[in-house]
């Protein structure tokens, strides 16, 4: 499948438009979490994504550079659309990502935040718990890190 990437300024109006129409369903409607998705870290961002056979956006993650959200770089805003669920594209998403962030900044550790409900997808990826659960916008989180040496499963 082939993987686009680009940063915020790369970005034509309508990918940005899909891309934030994509995570609001997802994260403020499917999840009835309201919170503010535009951080102001967007455009310090590599957006990463792919779509269906339909042409519509089947999953994106934002790769943040170290020193942004955490001191190593990070994956986030990792989405599946759900027409796109249970068919394995999350994970090739992560492998995606985590090869990118890779090939950017060096055999580093990353650092996700990650919904506590996800740590077993994020486990057989290659990332560890680093924190204890905590509560972001009303969901429970743990941040993970994928060490330097953990192979890109």
């Amino acid at each position: 499948m082939p993987w686009v990437e680009k940063t915020f300024s790369e970005l034509t109006v309508a990918e940005l438009y899909e891309l934030l129409a994509l995570r609001e369903r997802v994260f403020i409607l499917e999840q009835t979490c309201l919170y503010n998705d535009l951080d102001g870290l967007d455009d310090r961002c590599a957006h990463l994504w792919t779509r269906s056979a339909d042409g519509s956006i089947a999953a994106y993650l934002r790769i943040l550079p170290p020193g942004l959200a955490y001191s190593e770089p990070s994956l986030g805003r990792v989405i599946v659309a759900a027409s796109t669920r249970g068919t394995g594209i999350g994970r090739d998403l992560m492998r995606e990502g985590l090869s990118r962030a890779r090939a950017k900044y060096g055999a580093v550790p990353i650092r996700i935040g990650a919904q506590a409900y996800l740590e077993k997808f994020y486990g057989d990826l290659g990332f560890r718990r680093a924190s204890a659960d905590y509560v972001e916008d009303g969901i429970a989180h743990l941040e993970m890190v994928a060490e330097a040496s953990a192979p890109t499963v």
